[in-house]
């Protein structure tokens, strides 16, 4: 299956900042594209990166499309076989969370697979009149936008799908969790932090 990676290539991960400095940011960034590509691959799909500027990546195309995500995605929507996405910041995902989500869709429409506080970081879209709004509480709204069209949905309730990483704490997870380039990357900088109440990161040295 064709799988959409769509990629914020200019100062991603702003919100990373008070623990990354530029630089960094952009690295991990790229470690964690890196990561879902591989794990796409890994899974038998074929990924495809969307990214608002020219970024090289190995084993898969880029397209440069500086729209906003909802209208980057949209405009490849409609066709007759379906589409993959899956969000560029998912350091924890393996080939096994991606074959969830694409075996969840074998029987509806759209498989959706919801994101923290509300927001979606993959769907495999089989109906032609369905279209992405990745705004607000987009997994609610994409819910509600396929049952709109007359879409059967399912929803993949996946720990490694879930956790996109946008807030500093969301780095422990990856430390704990990940098996990829940014759980290396991170691991190489960064490490737990078990002192009382929620497990943190320390820089090394």
């Amino acid at each position: 299956m064709r799988i959409l990676v769509p990629f914020e290539a200019v100062d991603p991960k702003t919100r990373l900042g008070e623990v990354l400095d530029a630089d960094e940011r952009d690295d991990v960034a790229r470690a964690m594209l890196r990561d879902v590509i591989d794990a796409c691959l890994d899974a038998g799909h074929d990924p495809e990166v969307v990214a608002t500027a020219p970024v090289e990546v190995a084993d898969a195309p880029v397209t440069v499309d500086d729209r906003p995500l909802s209208a980057a995605v949209n405009a490849r929507l409609g066709g007759t076989t379906p589409l993959g996405v899956v969000v560029a910041d998912l350091a924890l995902a393996t080939a096994g969370a991606v074959d969830r989500l694409v075996d969840a869709a074998a029987d509806a429409d759209v498989a959706v697979a919801p994101g923290r506080a509300g927001g979606t970081n993959g769907l495999v879209i089989d109906h032609r009149d369905f279209r992405v709004d990745f705004h607000g509480v987009s997994y609610r709204d994409h819910v509600a936008a396929a049952r709109a069209v007359g879409a059967d949905v399912a929803v993949v309730d996946s720990m490694r799908l879930l956790t996109d990483v946008d807030e500093p704490t969301d780095l422990a997870e990856v430390l704990l969790h990940g098996e990829g380039e940014a759980a290396a990357w991170l691991g190489n900088r960064f490490e737990l932090d078990t002192g009382e109440g929620r497990v943190g990161i320390d820089r090394v040295g």
